[in-house]
């Protein structure tokens, strides 16, 4: 009788085991950045979203992207680390996990060519950085992003009202560039410099133009040794972070960064408070929820085989491949009015 009892507990405690495994497993939730399969036990599909990092402008990109996700899909967002090695593992994965579909912040515009391979068939939409080869773009591939171009070409204008308005035609400056062969530092200062020479401002360089590669720290430990060595009447920066480098490294200087015009782009949170306190001269807004939004929507266009820029509100280039998400002039004017874009 002992002995029946024993098994007798054995076998029951082994069948309670057994269904707490089994409400376990059918309660519990993979989370996206984790998960391997393309649909959620709840059978919503999965949108891949790699990112080349993390700052201020790119996170607000993403949750433009999180808040206009719509029912029945996921989003499986994740960091390459400015990896492009990794940034292709993630999109391969992706590609083999079956997900509906895959956005890229791509790492290197380089890349392009070899990220629509790892890709393969999947709608594929890069967004924020144009690829250096447009030809990578098709019915199943496109991107969203803004006319480079343009953003260089609001700070020109504005410096060239500036300086005409002072009755000087001639000028010297500091350029402070971003990562050297990207899309969006060639454009932005090619836009700047053109449009100082359209509206009849003679440009020349004070110094050699400073690779920053966007980054504050960077400015600083590079601007920092030329201040006082050579005269210059502006400072151009491809982003508002270098731009406010350069204010940091002027003031350590015992310098005053509103006495020389400072212009940037983003008109990120700490670029618009520069701007509010008269330390930088203006910015150019571009719209990281707008591209996050522009990003979900054509995705979901190239996977229903709809026009791109469907239900976006942005217009197409002339190749039908580029949704554009505009540029916007932020001076101390209308600065208030971005604080809650």
């Amino acid at each position: 009788m002992k002995r029946k009892g024993f098994w007798a507990v054995v076998l029951t405690a082994s069948m309670v085991f057994a269904m707490l495994a089994g409400c376990g497993s059918a309660s519990s939730k993979t989370s996206s950045s984790e998960s391997t399969s393309a649909s959620t036990s709840s059978g919503t599909k999965k949108i891949m979203l790699s990112m080349a990092a993390r700052d201020e402008f790119l996170s607000t990109l993403e949750e433009g992207i999180k808040n206009n996700m719509p029912d029945g899909y996921e989003l499986d967002s994740q960091d390459a680390q400015n990896d492009a090695a990794k940034q292709l593992q993630q999109v391969e994965t992706a590609k083999n996990a079956g997900a509906a579909a895959i956005i890229v912040n791509i790492c290197d515009v380089e890349t392009a060519a070899q990220v629509k391979e790892a890709a393969g068939d999947t709608p594929l939409v890069f967004v924020n950085r144009l690829p250096s080869d447009t030809s990578v773009f098709s019915d199943t591939c496109c991107c969203v992003t803004s006319n480079e171009v343009l953003a260089g070409q609001y700070q020109g204008e504005y410096l060239a009202k500036y300086f005409k308005a002072k009755g000087q035609t001639t000028i010297k400056y500091v350029l402070l560039n971003g990562t050297i062969g990207m899309n969006s530092t060639t454009k932005r200062t090619e836009g700047v410099l053109n449009a100082l020479k359209d509206n009849g401002i003679t440009a020349e360089e004070a110094t050699s133009p400073l690779a920053c590669e966007y980054d504050r720290a960077k400015t600083i430990d590079k601007f920092s040794p030329i201040i006082g060595t050579v005269t210059f009447d502006c400072i151009i920066s491809n982003n508002d972070a270098m731009a406010l480098g350069a204010i940091e490294a002027l003031k350590s200087k015992g310098m005053d960064p509103s006495a020389t015009p400072i212009v940037g782009i983003d008109a990120t949170a700490d670029g618009r408070q520069a701007i509010k306190d008269g330390k930088l001269a203006m910015s150019v807004f571009q719209d990281p929820t707008g591209q996050g939004k522009g990003s979900i929507t054509a995705a979901l266009n190239l996977l229903n085989k709809k026009d791109i820029a469907t239900d976006t509100g942005y217009e197409k280039d002339d190749t039908g491949h580029i949704v554009w998400v505009p540029f916007e002039a932020v001076t101390k004017d209308n600065v208030a009015e971005y604080d809650n874009r």
